[in-house]
């Protein structure tokens, strides 16, 4: 991914300007004082980062419950014993 450094007047100055790159792929950052930056980019983007991130917080949870098989810290029940839990 691209990326383009836009100062806060610049910014205000050609705002269609930059999110249309937003749009287009590149990323815009706005720095910020206290290096609060601020990031622009595409929904489309934006929802893939979010997808990865859930992705990563899943496989997390998956390599977690393998660990936990591995280690024998696992309970194991019947269909007959979960049917009674439901119960």
């Amino acid at each position: 991914m691209e990326i383009t450094v836009a100062k806060q007047v610049d910014l205000r100055a050609n705002i269609k300007k930059y999110f249309d790159m937003a749009c287009n792929g590149r990323a815009v950052i706005v720095p910020r004082k206290a290096n609060k930056n601020v990031v622009i980019l595409s929904e489309e983007e934006f929802h893939a980062l979010e997808k990865a991130k859930r992705n990563a917080e899943y496989l997390a949870k998956l390599e977690l419950s393998n660990e936990q098989i591995r280690t024998g810290k696992v309970v194991v029940k019947t269909m007959e014993e979960l049917e009674a839990m439901a119960e």
